[in-house]
């Protein structure tokens, strides 16, 4: 018999019957190559290939006693060549008919399950929802918490909806520091020109006036703005768990200025003008048989990429493009920005900071940069679930000897508040901090923590 010959993947079938006709017992075979490694298998017991792992240009393989069943990529439906014995005729594809599955896809069909149109309104009252007496949002004729699923099976859509929201609630959190913290609005840069991109921080009125101490607020990244802590937190609990606004207000009722900083508001969006491309064949010398065929791949790459964003996005948003605020382009650089231009030119002789997340980092970065002139004027950091390294941002000895005397960092922990917590880091002790119903998302230190990290000849 002639032997069958096989490719990078073999099979073994079962051992034949014996003279007499008993049948005999298949015995374990080893399949070599198609698997990383060698593993014994049944040869009786279909055995399904891994195509992520195969050499091969796989697609879906079932191994039925010796036979391969399976279609390759950019081939009919067929048995593979090299991978079944010459005797097997070809079998029947289970995985699927069309080399190309976009290509089977009925894209009218499609979009007649289009999203409803990401229209949405521009205030709470659009929304039909209203903060009550206790800071909660809540639906004005339900009284029912925010619902984030409004519309099932519409994910893309609930998240949009979610985000209008959110920036709804930036603008309502900014009125409340304006009106109830009595914070006033500065622009920045400083000497913006009318037409440059600008962001703004808030201070209180005596920020660079008084003579004795000065709170400064940093966030984390993300979403969130100047006022906030996690705007997940202000949409489905209440404003005193996710603003910083009960920092504000204790802090300026026990005598401190206030600076709120606003290290995320890095840039402006505008939509992004249209621009007309010349053809690179114009000013080419290439032949022209060449130049056709580039342009033939360039027009198809084209219109697959428009094929699978219609696909991924039914409803074209605008393109837009950034225009990043001088000097304010990132969160270390605002911190360092309002530091030079505010905090180093108040009068206060005794500076403190509250930094969350992200804002801890960027209080290293202003450590490690403005070195002197914060040991001259800081007097207790307190960060909270601070994301800072000072081996990846290079701090210096001096440095981490000054955080280790006068940062604190309160760190999610399943500890009792204030419980010493172990770090691997050689920079700022870290104690327990408290969750807010069990959520991962750290609600700031609690106040009595931070009044007492405070010196006391200073309270």
């Amino acid at each position: 018999m002639k032997k069958a010959t096989l490719s990078s993947h073999r099979i073994l079938s079962p051992s034949p019957p014996s003279a007499t006709g008993t049948k005999l017992t298949p015995t374990p075979r080893l399949l070599p190559g198609c698997c990383h490694g060698r593993r014994r298998v049944r040869s009786d017991v279909p055995v399904p290939c891994r195509p992520r792992k195969c050499n091969s240009n796989l697609v879906g393989a079932r191994i039925p006693r010796g036979k391969v069943i399976t279609t390759a990529r950019g081939s009919s439906t067929g048995e593979l060549e090299g991978h079944a014995s010459s005797r097997q005729p070809p079998q029947p594809c289970s995985w699927g008919q069309s080399s190309d599955l976009l290509s089977r896809i009925d894209l009218d069909e499609l979009m007649k399950k289009d999203e409803p149109p990401l229209d949405f309104p521009d205030t709470l009252e659009g929304f039909e929802y209203a903060f009550n007496e206790k800071g909660q949002l809540r639906h004005i004729k339900t009284g029912e918490p925010f619902v984030f699923n409004y519309r099932e099976d519409l994910h893309r859509w609930n998240q949009k909806r979610y985000e209008a929201l959110g920036e709804i609630i930036t603008k309502y959190v900014y009125e409340l520091l304006e009106k109830d913290c009595n914070l006033k609005k500065i622009s920045i840069p400083v000497d913006a020109t009318e037409n440059e991109p600008k962001s703004f921080i808030f201070m209180s009125e005596d920020a660079l006036t008084n003579p004795q101490k000065l709170m400064v607020l940093i966030h984390g990244s993300g979403v969130v703005r100047a006022g906030q802590w996690a705007r997940r937190l202000i949409i489905n609990e209440d404003l005193d768990s996710g603003t910083q606004i009960p920092f504000i207000k204790r802090a300026m009722d026990e005598g401190y200025g206030v600076i709120v900083l606003n290290p995320n508001e890095n840039y402006i969006e505008v939509e992004k003008p249209k621009t007309h491309v010349q053809s690179s064949s114009d000013s080419s010398d290439e032949p022209a048989e060449k130049r056709e065929r580039k342009d033939k791949v360039s027009k198809e790459t084209k219109k697959r990429r428009d094929f699978y964003e219609k696909y991924r996005n039914p409803q074209r948003e605008k393109e837009m493009m950034q225009l990043y605020i001088r000097e304010n382009g990132s969160p270390e650089e605002h911190a360092i920005y309002v530091w030079d231009h505010f905090i180093a030119q108040s009068a206060a002789e005794n500076v403190f900071f509250v930094a969350h997340s992200y804002g801890g980092l960027a209080f290293v970065e202003l450590m490690i940069q403005r070195e002197a002139d914060v040991k001259s004027k800081v007097t207790a950091v307190a960060l909270t679930d601070s994301v800072h390294n000072v081996w990846h941002q290079e701090a210096g000895k001096t440095v981490r000897e000054w955080m280790r005397e006068n940062c604190c960092n309160w760190v999610s922990s399943s500890e009792p508040l204030d419980t010493s917590v172990e770090s691997m880091l050689p920079d700022c002790p870290r104690v327990s901090a408290v969750f807010f119903l069990g959520q991962n998302l750290l609600l700031c230190i609690t106040s009595c923590s931070l009044w007492h990290f405070v010196p006391k000849d200073l309270t």
